[in-house]
């Protein structure tokens, strides 16, 4: 299970401890499996991991019959459990397009159905595209059609609601219902090791996907801005994987800013790698503007740690940032290359201060320690 499977990990497991029975399906790329676990009050998860094979993400066609089967797999899955009939069927948008086949369970098991959506298709391949081409065209008014047959929509942000709101979705059908961090994270976990190549500088650090929502033209005009024009104290941290990640190194690369390149860290060690970041990075094109929103914000804001954003003011990232009052935080338009790197010297010149503040407070203490001179 990806990302979208933790969180149903997570949800999945508070609705079993309040005393109902739960039964998440989600993909695995091992074998398939299943596990049980009873809480107090009669409360019971029961997963399910249906193995499935993994597809070329840059090949749109490969992608859609990969979607195409696995949603019907999915599907078939609850279809064919009796307890479905009447029950509640809560499913994501992830693989894309599921809502066509989640309509099955309403109309053959008279389910009532919970659609959370974490992508919007076919908003998010138009986006992707930059045009809306007839045959898109076409298919988004008839899904707009059928996210009014969902009983409940759950939004992960705001930005989702004015986006279902301008489409015709009625109030009373949406509940926002925000993500959460995927692991306990205090914020005075202990640094994960500094790559070898950035030892010696502040780091930006991305974590996650790096894919085709998320902005790169700023991050890589701007880190070089910054380190031909500014300080050049950065160097970016990429813990990510997606098709952007070698489009970025390629253009670092070429013009001599220093980056390292590690894969996704396993879940358990996220905290420790967040930990590690002197600043994080979030990015979002401004055409996915409330059609994605970057999970790895909640994960951000708990380590404390200051944050970049790289995205539109409109996106739910930039609302949280606001309101959270535990990091610092910056906020630059798509394109904004200058501002980028103004943001880098800002938290540069911060971070400076904060170590002549410890400096002068060491000072003082050790004067206030010295012994009285007779």
């Amino acid at each position: 299970m990806g990302a979208v499977g933790q969180y149903a990990t997570i949800f999945s497991r508070e609705l079993a401890q309040t005393g109902r029975k739960v039964c998440l399906i989600g993909l695995t790329s091992g074998a398939d499996e299943k596990s049980r676990e009873l809480f107090a009050g009669g409360g019971v998860l029961e997963v399910k991991r249906l193995a499935a094979r993994r597809y070329n993400k840059s090949r749109l066609l490969s992608r859609l019959i990969w979607s195409i089967r696995t949603n019907f797999e999915l599907i078939w899955e609850v279809i064919r459990d009796p307890r479905s009939r009447g029950s509640e069927v809560l499913f994501t948008g992830a693989p894309p397009f599921m809502l066509y086949f989640a309509l099955l369970a309403k109309w053959l098991r008279r389910a009532r159905l919970i659609y959370r959506i974490t992508d919007f298709y076919p908003e998010v391949l138009i986006a992707a595209l930059g045009k809306r081409t007839l045959p898109l065209a076409l298919l988004a008014r008839v899904t707009w059609f059928l996210r009014k047959e969902v009983d409940v929509i759950q939004v992960l942000g705001e930005d989702q609601r004015q986006l279902l709101l301008a489409g015709g979705i009625a109030p009373e059908q949406i509940i926002l219902k925000r993500d959460v961090a995927p692991v306990p994270i205090s914020g005075r976990e202990k640094p994960a090791p500094t790559p070898a190549e950035l030892i010696g500088r502040k780091i930006l650090l991305y974590s996650g996907n790096y894919g085709v929502a998320h902005e790169v033209n700023t991050v890589v005009d701007g880190l070089i801005r910054h380190h031909r024009e500014g300080s050049g104290h950065f160097g970016l941290w990429l813990n990510a994987s997606g098709t952007r990640v070698k489009h970025v190194m390629q253009a670092l690369r070429a013009a001599g800013v220093p980056f390292a390149h590690t894969e996704p860290v396993p879940l358990d060690q996220l905290p420790a790698l967040l930990a590690a970041a002197d600043v994080h990075l979030i990015t979002l094109r401004s055409a996915f503007s409330g059609l994605v929103l970057p999970s790895k914000i909640y994960g951000c804001l708990r380590s404390g740690q200051p944050i970049l954003f790289v995205g539109p003011k409109s996106s739910d990232v930039h609302n949280l940032c606001m309101q959270a009052s535990s990091a610092a935080y910056e906020q630059v338009d798509p394109g904004d290359a200058v501002g980028f790197a103004d943001a880098l010297e800002r938290f540069t010149q911060a971070a400076q201060r904060v170590v002549i503040s410890q400096s002068q407070r060491t000072s003082t203490l050790n004067v206030n320690r010295m012994p009285l001179s007779r």
